[in-house]
């Protein structure tokens, strides 16, 4: 018998969720081959078998926690996969639980009614500890969820899709919570579902809020009219693909802006440790992606030596990767300034949460034709976009914010002098 562990993940990571076995109990698995993918704070990492046999045992279900250097699974060494008929009797997922206490109640009266379509173990079903932490959690009687498990064993799933369906236990009288001294009704006779909130999207919950609670961050905005970015793409954009294979699109233009508006001004780029500033003179830019688990920002690195070419292989590669769940910690690590754009999305203004411990982030949005006064007798219908700037005050003054963004503004509206640069 050989033990899968959790392998060191990297030194500010401890544990991961399991969020998906790649292989079942009885088949067979090579060294190499991948067992499990596993869900930490920052990234997906599938963990692999150092043992060529058989799985035996998974010791974790879906959705449980794990530590480095805990084991999760066995694995037989030598030989094929198990057969189907062993699989019956040697595929236990957990121990048989302990008996616990009998309880005289109307639920019980019901287990009575559907012990033939349950499979028990003595007075209870097979579960596993995420199905049964799950269900205790949401009030649920295991032996009134169905599955389609052939040895009856409930899944985590199985209680969260059960969650999905309307109860047949007689509603529950309102719930009473007092919040500031006034009394608050829970109808829980009407449908609710709880969700377990992913280890991804409860550490953006945590930085956020503590962004909001350590810094002074304010956000100013600016218009920019992106007549000349457009026209500048519409003539180079088939000779840029022809040649580099990439296409050209607005975000090499906003970071190559973004790196000259720093070297301008340099507290932009800068963060606080203890009572000191630290004034970075390199430009790693995040850019922040949107993927199903909620958001991150890999980092396009020495930004102010990369082409427009360069950059926008960079941005497609890391998307690429952010989408399919294959960013490594590197590709995360190290920003000094974050660029996102919610114009994808249709926004038309917003004010971007700073990425700490950097100080300043800046947020694009939807381009929108609107009436701009050329001169006092003429108005075109011209392509404009609002920008915003949030930046953390305890560094940076509002003049320098507001300059940085005017910066942005004229290097846009003349994006020959980026070509030139770059």
């Amino acid at each position: 018998m050989a033990e899968i562990k959790v392998p060191e993940l990297a030194e500010s990571i401890t544990e991961g969720t399991i969020a998906k076995w790649l292989k079942n109990v009885g088949e067979h698995v090579e060294i190499g081959e991948y067992l499990i993918e596993l869900e930490t704070d920052k990234v997906n990492i599938e963990v692999i078998s150092d043992f060529a046999g058989t799985l035996t045992e998974q010791k974790f279900s879906e959705g449980d926690t794990v530590r480095v250097g805990e084991t999760i699974a066995i694995v037989q060494e030598g030989g094929g996969g198990t057969p189907a008929a062993e699989k019956t009797q040697e595929q236990q997922p957990v121990e048989a639980p302990k008996p616990e206490p009998q309880r005289v109640n109307a639920a019980e009266t019901k287990t009575e009614q559907t012990e033939d379509k349950t499979q028990e173990i003595g007075s209870r079903p097979i579960a596993s500890p995420a199905a049964r932490k799950l269900a205790r959690e949401k009030g649920i009687d295991l032996l009134e969820v169905p599955t389609a498990d052939p040895l009856g064993r409930v899944r985590r799933q199985d209680v969260s899709s059960f969650n999905h369906n309307v109860s047949q236990r007689p509603p529950s009288p309102p719930k009473m919570e007092t919040t500031g001294g006034q009394a608050k009704a829970e109808d829980l006779t009407k449908p609710i579902v709880y969700e377990k909130m992913s280890r991804r999207r409860q550490t953006i919950a945590k930085r956020l809020l503590e962004v909001k609670q350590t810094t002074a961050m304010l956000t100013t905005f600016n218009e920019i009219d992106m007549t000349a970015v457009m026209n500048l793409r519409k003539r180079w954009k088939d000779q840029f693909f022809e040649e580099h294979d990439v296409r050209l699109g607005f975000m090499s233009f906003f970071t190559k802006a973004v790196v000259a508006a720093l070297k301008k001004f340099p507290y932009l780029n800068a963060e606080i440790q203890g009572d000191q500033l630290l004034v970075k003179k390199f430009y790693d830019i995040g850019v922040a992606v949107s993927t199903e688990d909620g958001l991150v920002v890999p980092v396009v690195r020495d930004a102010e030596r990369k082409s427009f070419a360069d950059i926008e292989g960079d941005i497609m590669q890391l998307a690429e990767k952010a989408r399919s769940n294959k960013l490594s910690l590197k590709d995360l690590q190290g920003g000094t300034f974050t660029i996102t754009n919610g114009g994808v999305f249709g926004s038309l203004l917003s004010t971007p949460i700073l990425n700490g411990p950097q100080v300043g982030i800046l947020g694009m949005h939807t381009i929108q034709l609107r009436p701009v006064a050329i001169d006092k007798e003429k108005t075109e219908n011209r392509p404009m976009m609002y920008v915003a700037l949030s930046y953390d005050h305890r560094i940076v003054d509002g003049k320098e914010a507001v300059s940085f963004l005017v910066m942005i503004k004229k290097l846009l509206e003349d994006p020959e002098k980026l070509l030139l640069e770059g």
